[in-house]
């Protein structure tokens, strides 16, 4: 089902899961405040700040493998902050292509 997002008067961002084409321009929320559809919102392929720093799954390790992860990004330069997941956070799209390629990862879709 697709994703659709609504802002409150208070600038949250909500976002719901509707069939396609049956979402309402309205919803009310349990707290009984209206969230309006943010037409918008659902556009922007970016989140806003530019999406950084960006916790990336897709180049992440077990959990159990976070601080080995830690201490290889240290190890060859590339001081990264690691999730308690096992996901690296990267900063900018400079310090994510330098730490994706320490560990010889090549991201054929970038953008950077």
């Amino acid at each position: 089902m697709p994703t659709y997002c609504y802002s409150t008067p208070s600038g949250e961002l909500i976002e719901e899961y509707f069939p396609f084409g049956k979402a309402p321009r309205e919803i009310v929320l349990p707290s009984g405040m209206v969230a309006t559809r943010d037409f918008g919102a659902e556009h922007n392929p970016r989140p806003a700040g530019g999406g950084w720093p960006l916790e990336c799954v897709g180049s992440g390790v077990n959990a159990e493998q976070a601080g080995e992860l830690r201490e290889y990004f240290v190890k060859h330069g590339v001081p990264t902050e690691v999730s308690k997941d096992g996901n690296p956070i990267y900063r900018d799209p400079h310090h994510r292509k330098r730490a994706l390629a320490c560990r010889g990862f090549i991201d054929r879709s970038s953008y950077c």
